[in-house]
């Protein structure tokens, strides 16, 4: 099963996904476009010195990226990933999750069970208090890039802003499922995880695992009144999703807040 060595193979491997999404016509490649920026500020942020362990944040971050990169060839093998991301993937083939609900989803999986079991393989109980700053850094890179979601919604459908303006309750949709906190579950998980002895880290992860999916429920149904909305979004989306994962390029490019057109 294909997995990164250094930085620049995750970035690599993460071009084959969003090409191979494109051509399949997957919502997959949405969070997988979301990801490969990511992933490049973070190149971007160890060669400018931004992390205050550089070596240690490349190997957290193959370490990081490689367990989404064999959750997705794993799905694509037809064999069992973790269970968060198989109901990412599975989401993946719906037709009425919105943009927003693809990203969440990924988002979810990736920070609430992958980053803390990849910030505990880089650590050891004695060190992990170290790599704190860093774990913060990367989450803050997330959410900057998450900060404009809202807003490419509202270019895929424009009359969601008047139904923004109406209801307080999507936003609170986008409150509750906050990256602060994830960011402090999952920092809260590696701290935990850290100490776990290597003969019960398995089943720790597979608990931890059924949690998260738990949330991925709540991601994809997140209420009558908010579903309901939704699905009338996603009646008016705008573009195929090669369109969008293109659109999203193209935003990325241009340095844009927005993620989404």
């Amino acid at each position: 099963m294909k997995q990164a060595q250094t930085i620049n193979e995750v970035i690599q491997i993460l071009d084959e996904i969003i090409q191979k999404s494109k051509v399949e016509q997957s919502n997959i490649g949405l969070f997988a476009t979301l990801y490969r920026e990511v992933t490049v500020r973070v190149k971007e942020g160890i060669q400018n010195g931004s992390f205050q362990n550089g070596e240690r944040m490349e190997k957290l971050d193959v370490i990081f990226a490689n367990r989404y990169i064999k959750a997705y060839y794993q799905y694509q093998a037809k064999e069992k990933p973790s269970e968060c991301w198989g109901f990412a993937f599975e989401q993946a083939e719906d037709f009425w999750p919105i943009v927003l609900q693809h990203l969440l989803l990924g988002i979810n999986a990736h920070i609430n069970l992958d980053l803390g079991i990849a910030s505990a393989e880089v650590s050891t109980i004695e060190n992990i208090e170290d790599l704190k700053h860093d774990f913060d850094k990367i989450n803050a890179i997330l959410s900057n890039l998450v900060g404009g979601v809202e807003k490419c919604l509202i270019k895929i459908w424009p009359t969601l802003t008047w139904i923004l303006k109406a209801t307080g309750k999507i936003d609170n949709f986008f409150i509750d499922f906050s990256m602060e906190t994830a960011r402090t579950g999952a920092w809260k998980f590696a701290t935990e995880f850290v100490a776990v002895p290597e003969n019960e880290r398995e089943a720790c992860t597979q608990l931890r695992d059924r949690r998260i999916k738990e949330i991925a429920r709540l991601v994809s149904n997140p209420g009558y009144f908010v579903s309901v909305v939704f699905k009338f979004i996603r009646l008016f989306e705008k573009g195929t999703i090669t369109q969008k994962i293109i659109d999203m390029q193209i935003a990325e490019e241009k340095n844009m807040e927005c993620l989404v057109a």
